[in-house]
């Protein structure tokens, strides 16, 4: 039974009079005594969505979005209200699992709080589209890093080579009206242990996070981290340069590991305090080597070295709106009064720096150090 006959039977039989609404019992028996072609996770997710109900009746619009792959927040009361459950085993005890699959439920348990969502990621998930955006960002850092450090002859502390900082691809304050460079700086890299560590991970906590919550979601965090970046250090620290994709990295990160920490009961990672803190100290490192580097530099220099505050607002970017995108697998955002919220909030800070860049700087005096 094809998706378009599995809909027009579930409105002639359950809502011949098209009230919107299915009675719970009919669908229930409908459920149960027909073969419908779904598999096993999203069938019992619809008899848990419908037996949840206190009204006695589902709309009929909910059940097919369901059917879509799309879960309304009714369905997510539902789960959190404790009144389903689950009657398979859990997906730890699934057998028999190729190589791709033992990985897809590796991530599942890397990434979702809750044994409901593993379960509708694993049945879910497919090969196509796979998650490029982290793997493209990662390679074209790496292809760059390789270029300037044979072109440099350099490959730690780039950043003291005059010829680094002439690249087009830098944010310095005095090239802020080349609007590229607020995302472009995202390529560069100060030297191996910066492009190291950001590499790493952007592919072990990028890549999972883009295979579950998609290209689109991942790919907008990490770039409002990058952006938030570059304009937060245009505010704060208004003489130094940005190189680097810490401000996404962080962005990613700190939403990660947020959601760990308010979903530590339902989080089934191995070691997850141990990884926790091992995370926690080496982004403290990094950013404590960004804020050696930017104000006791260990070769002379001819101007201000980058600058670490696209760290912080990449953390911060990440704690808020990144929080609140993990937090709604496979839920619309546009339907959340707080996603609107968080949105408003990010456009008025771009409004912000951007009157910032264009007057503040004339009006505060502030001396530039010559661009290269």
């Amino acid at each position: 039974m094809d998706r378009s006959s599995l809909f027009q039977l579930i409105q002639e039989q359950l809502d011949p009079e098209q009230t919107g609404f299915i009675a719970v019992e009919n669908f229930t028996s409908l459920a149960e005594h027909h073969e419908l072609q779904l598999d096993p996770s999203k069938l019992e997710m619809l008899l848990a969505l419908v037996q949840s109900n206190e009204d006695g009746h589902v709309c009929y619009q909910e059940l097919i979005e369901l059917l879509n792959s799309k879960r309304s927040s009714s369905f997510r009361r539902a789960i959190a209200n404790g009144r389903r459950t689950l009657q398979r085993e859990i997906l730890l005890d699934e057998t028999g699992l190729g190589v791709y699959k033992r990985f897809v439920r590796y991530v599942a348990y890397e990434i979702l709080p809750c044994e409901t969502d593993r379960r509708w990621y694993f049945h879910q998930n497919r090969i196509c589209p796979p998650p490029v955006f982290m793997a493209i960002i990662t390679i074209v850092q790496i292809i760059v890093f390789m270029c300037y450090g044979v072109m440099l002859n350099k490959w730690v502390l780039q950043t003291y080579q005059p010829d680094f900082m002439k690249s087009p691809l830098v944010y310095h304050p005095g090239h802020r009206a080349q609007i590229w460079r607020f995302f472009s700086y995202m390529f560069m890299h100060v030297g191996l242990e910066q492009l190291g560590f950001n590499a790493l991970l952007q592919l072990m906590i990028g890549v999972p996070l883009e295979m579950v919550h998609g290209i689109l979601r991942i790919s907008l965090l990490y770039m409002a981290g990058v952006v938030a970046g570059s304009l937060t250090v245009s505010i704060t620290d208004m003489r130094a340069p940005v190189v680097g994709g810490s401000g996404g990295v962080y962005a990613l990160c700190s939403a990660h590991l947020a959601n760990v920490v308010m979903n530590w009961a339902g989080m089934k990672c191995p070691y997850k305090l141990l990884r926790m803190i091992l995370a926690l100290v080496c982004m403290s490192s990094e950013v404590g080597r960004a804020v050696w580097l930017r104000f006791s530099p260990p070769l002379p220099s001819s101007g201000p070295q980058p600058s670490f505050m696209a760290h912080l607002s990449g953390a911060v970017v990440g704690i808020s709106m990144g929080l609140l995108i993990l937090r709604s697998y496979e839920e619309s955002l546009h339907k959340q009064c707080s996603w609107w919220v968080l949105i408003f909030s990010f456009i008025t800070f771009l409004l912000f720096a951007i009157f910032w860049n264009i007057f503040a700087y004339e009006l505060l005096g502030v001396q530039i150090p010559p661009p290269p």
